[in-house]
């Protein structure tokens, strides 16, 4: 095992931090000792660092799995940036570009391989794999991994397989949400040799939960909003929703910008910039909204939209207060919102035969053999789709989740991925070409002029700035790019926005699609199960905010938190009884000495509330404590207790 001064170099080093957060350094010791390991850290934790620092200890490559593509393409960069070699190997990459990575992580000296799960049980892959030195094998999300889970992915059971190919190797599970019987069965599943959890309470201190049926949502919101200082993030269900709610704050003098998934990925990154950099007080956004976004200062979470389950919503209301000041999760309903959230329940699963045929019209669109597409990717709009086949969109996309779930294809949003070039000639092979075509040539000069490691892998290139630099235009030099790659020097990828679509098996009769009638019947169950306990959560009046959210995941003895509206209100039920008992001592007291008027009383309670004391004197009456004669003078009933 390396000793603790040599991760906290390392930490100090790489991520300029000078300690590790709480069991940070308990889990880092664990895995350096070998151990498989389950890490529970809420939302903002500190996960990565977990697999980060003993992967830079440990002599070989660190492989992770992950099933969020933005995700792993910011951190490989992140990583890239401390000088620590990265790569990313998922379900949308072109099969070029997938041979140049994996290549890479044989001979270039990787020591961090991040792969989405779908990529696991490819022969390239398990080929690849039997030859590298992996020293750790980190899952991320580990939840996925349970049926029981919020976002179970069938092709995550594969992980356990490919523990065969790295014997002696331990592994690290990592999730922030985690109910009980899930973290059971994400060690069962990845074949822990025993069980070892580590968890950090998912108790959030600095963090007001607060649940409020609201009419005026809009209202409430622009309150919140005026109130607390700070940026926040609004969320809701559709996309049309946050341009309107953007505006209306823009409107009420507001510095709002909205984000979702149908944005393009130039306007999606603006706008995350804008409103990480502060220029932009607060983002109203979808769910696609948030992962992989690290702001410490956020304020308050507001969703003005019922989540489909605690999970979702403690993910996303936990993006608030991450610098551990005060901060606020506040959700606002109506009636009419528990109605919808059931409608939408019931369309997330449509039935067995319409999942079928949306597959089957899937594998038409993109003109699909049955036996071939797999890791073909294709450029994909829901809507187009939906019109060409008259298709409701809302069904369509459900039935899109329930495949790609399943593991058949993967859909991306849309990405900006920006145009790659790698040359694939030999050195001989390049020099014949540029003295037999001198124009292509002296094209290739400038490339090679311009862009270092164009030989080892795919290198970012810009088309603009090629032609500028040859004298051409940014046509010709498409052109160019082109031509080369007709004539096997280079291979040629252009930049893409768009949404894609991949085909993760080779496409199948959709007659023959695995979708047993138990096993859709079972993930309903569950599905429906976690929308019942979000129901259950708005519901309840009686029990502290913060200990239901920690009940559900398992914390069941935690303390009051005291901000909640819950306890607020509890509060306030407290102080309101004790100053009726205390204006009831002040009544008993005056009238068992002689009878007075109401007037005379109020004047006799002194700085006590003159509507409270009424308040509690027709109480009195109404129990027979006191009673009134004919002059209007009250007198204490001395049998009355």
């Amino acid at each position: 095992m390396a000793e603790t001064a040599d991760i906290h170099d390392i930490l100090l080093r790489y991520w300029g931090f000078s300690a590790f957060r709480p069991l940070q350094e308990e889990i880092i010791r664990s895995i350096l000792e070998g151990r498989d390991t389950l890490a529970l850290l809420p939302t903002g934790g500190g996960k990565s660092v977990c697999f980060q620092v003993p992967g830079m200890v440990l002599p070989g490559t660190t492989l992770v799995i992950s099933p969020l593509i933005a995700l792993m393409k910011d951190q490989v960069a992140n990583l890239v940036r401390k000088g620590i070699r990265a790569a990313a190997v998922y379900s949308g990459m072109d099969r070029r570009e997938i041979d140049v990575t994996l290549d890479n992580c044989l001979f270039g000296g990787i020591k961090f391989l991040y792969v989405s799960p779908e990529r696991l049980q490819t022969e390239r892959f398990i080929e690849v794999l039997k030859q590298m030195k992996i020293s750790l094998l980190a899952v991320d999300e580990a939840h996925c991994i349970s049926q029981w889970g919020y976002d179970f992915r069938p092709p995550y059971l594969e992980i356990e397989a490919i523990r065969e190919f790295i014997p002696g190797i331990p592994v690290l599970a990592l999730t922030a949400t985690a109910t009980p019987e899930v973290v059971t069965d994400i060690q069962e599943k990845l074949g822990f040799r025993q069980t070892n959890v580590f968890q950090k309470s998912f108790e959030r201190k600095n963090l007001t939960y607060l649940v409020f049926k609201e009419e005026d949502k809009l209202g409430r919101l622009l309150r919140i909003v005026r109130n607390v200082k700070g940026t926040g993030i609004v969320y809701v269900r559709n996309r049309k929703k946050t341009k309107e709610i953007a505006s209306f704050l823009i409107n009420n003098g507001i510095r709002a910008g909205h984000y979702h998934a149908g944005l393009d990925a130039i306007t999606r990154e603006t706008r995350q910039d804008e409103w990480m950099g502060g220029k932009t007080q607060v983002i109203v956004a979808t769910n696609a909204f948030g992962m992989g976004i690290d702001k410490p200062d956020v304020r308050y979470v507001v969703h003005m939209d019922l989540t489909d389950s605690m999970e979702a919503y403690f993910q996303e209301a936990g993006r608030a207060g991450r610098d551990e000041k005060r901060s606020y999760a506040v959700l606002l309903y109506e009636q009419s919102d528990i109605a919808q959230v059931r409608t939408n329940f019931q369309s997330s699963f449509p039935e067995r035969d319409t999942i079928k045929a949306v597959y089957n019209s899937l594998g038409n669109y993109c003109g699909v053999p049955e036996g071939s597409g797999e890791d073909q990717r294709f450029d994909f709009e829901l809507s187009a789709f939906c019109r060409q086949y008259k298709m409701a969109q809302l069904v369509a996309f459900n039935a899109l989740r329930i495949l790609e779930r399943e593991g058949y294809i993967l859909l991306n949003e849309a990405v900006r991925s920006p145009s790659k070039i790698h040359i694939t000639a030999d050195k001989e092979a390049l020099y014949h070409f540029q003295v037999t075509q001198p124009l292509a040539g002296s094209f290739i000069k400038t490339l090679l002029r311009s862009y270092s490691g164009l030989f080892s892998d795919f290198t970012r290139i810009d088309e603009a700035v090629i032609a500028t630099r040859t004298g051409q235009t940014r046509e010709n030099t498409v052109r160019m790019l082109q031509h080369l790659q007709e004539h096997d020097i280079l291979t040629y990828l252009p930049a893409s926005d768009k949404p894609q679509l991949t085909f993760s098996r080779p496409r199948i009769n959709g007659a023959y699609l695995d979708l047993s009638e138990s096993r859709y019947n079972q993930l309903k169950a569950m599905a429906k199960r976690r929308l019942e306990a979000v129901l259950s959560y708005i519901a309840e009046t009686d029990r502290c905010r913060s200990q239901q959210l920690l009940a559900y995941f398992g914390e069941t003895d935690a303390p009051p938190c005291g901000g909640c509206d819950i306890c607020q209100m509890q509060k306030k039920a407290s102080h309101s009884e004790t100053a009726r008992k205390q204006i009831v001592a002040v009544i008993q007291e005056s009238l068992s000495r002689e009878s007075m008027t109401v007037a005379e009383l109020i004047n006799k309670a002194g700085q006590m509330d003159e509507d409270r004391i009424v308040e509690v004197i027709r109480w009195l009456m109404d129990q027979g404590n006191i009673t009134m004669d004919t002059m209007q003078k009250l007198r204490w009933n001395k049998h009355r207790t």
